[in-house]
């Protein structure tokens, strides 16, 4: 197969792209610039897409001998990324950009013009694995190595998209063989430190990224019962379940720590409360993506879910049907946000997603 291998500059993306050689595929690398300041720097774990990373995307497909090319999506991601987290958090949700680029850039506009230039598949090195079945079906997988498993941002790509996807280093054993790996072969990459956080979001402080591109909307902070107990800057800034930041001027009166229970950017008021308000046992989500065609809609089916990428799964039914996907959890779980990513497993197998699109009950 002729494959595209995206080089993000980091060791699994090399590895990756070298095991993908390796099984006999005609590989070609490609590195997305996806900032729009090509000043920007690298900062140890923080950042990525930077002008180091290209470099190091360069040498590696050097070492590997496959070509190498530079594709600037930075308007893409810019308008279907950068864009969505803004306006989302404007509307008082919380999004994870992770898998809106997943969604939109790696496997929407990338794959497109890989297509389009001939190329079969997309090569990555997230960790999740694809089981193929003698019919050609597909599922996908949490990765052998939970700890680094991205099955969860991953989610969202629909039955086509992973019929076109190859991940490599879903069934290593861990990010040491990984790393190993990467020296065996000669790649300088091997012992670069991962990338957190919001790769667009270089310093980490998310709070100040959204006050500069959404400016200052000061207002008030309230209780459970309407009593004004503080203020704020911006109530876009906050998400449910948060505590700290606050910087409430008095405690509450039985002295218990206060959450955010609600973020209401309409009327731009923040609303605290004890940590009891979080709990939450039925979980409502949209714009849903199906994986599991053997999983019948509108049957309530035992599954697991997942809210958060590194969360725990939690028990519970799920009931879907055109428009949404309803479960009901059997034990309450915490500090959930209309925004985040719901993902239905099976197992470790990927069921399907959803996007928590308002305040869970």
């Amino acid at each position: 197969m002729r494959v595209l291998a995206a080089l993000s500059g980091g060791v699994d993306s090399a590895v990756a792209a070298a095991r993908a050689k390796d099984a006999g595929h005609d590989v070609v690398g490609v590195h997305m610039a996806l900032s729009r300041s090509r000043a920007e720097h690298r900062t140890g774990s923080r950042g990525c897409c930077s002008i180091e990373d290209a470099n190091d995307a360069r040498r590696a497909a050097d070492r590997l001998g496959i070509p190498y090319y530079v594709w600037d999506l930075s308007d893409e991601f810019h308008d279907t990324v950068v864009q969505d987290f803004l306006s989302e958090y404007a509307a008082g949700r919380t999004p994870n950009p992770c898998v809106r680029c997943n969604e939109h850039i790696k496997f929407d506009t990338l794959l497109e013009r890989g297509i389009a230039l001939g190329f079969d598949a997309v090569c990555t090195g997230h960790y999740a694995r694809i089981d193929v079945h003698d019919d050609g079906s597909r599922e996908l997988h949490r990765a052998a190595d939970i700890a680094k498993d991205q099955s969860y941002v991953l989610a969202v790509m629909g039955q086509e998209r992973l019929a076109r996807a190859m991940f490599p280093l879903g069934t290593v054993a861990s990010k040491a063989e990984v790393r190993a790996e990467a020296v065996a072969r000669g790649l300088g990459v091997s012992n670069k430190p991962d990338s957190y956080d919001i790769c667009f979001v270089a310093d980490g402080d998310t709070k100040g990224f959204l006050a500069r591109e959404l400016g200052e909307r000061p207002g008030d902070i309230v209780d459970e019962t309407g009593e004004v107990v503080g203020a704020h800057e911006g109530a876009y800034a906050f998400t449910v379940g948060q505590r700290k930041g606050l910087r409430l001027p008095r405690p509450a009166a039985d002295g218990a720590p206060r959450y955010v229970t609600g973020v209401d950017t309409a009327r731009n008021v923040v609303t605290v409360g004890p940590e009891t308000l979080l709990s939450v046992r039925t979980l409502v989500g949209e714009d849903v993506v199906w994986l599991a065609d053997d999983v019948p809609a509108l049957e309530p089916t035992p599954v697991e879910v997942q809210v958060r990428a590194h969360g725990a799964p939690v028990q519970g039914v799920a009931t879907r049907d055109d428009a949404r996907l309803t479960v009901a959890l059997e034990e309450p779980i915490r500090g959930v946000a209309a925004g985040q990513s719901l993902v239905v497993y099976q197992g470790s197998r990927v069921v399907g997603q959803a996007t928590l699109t308002r305040a869970p009950a």
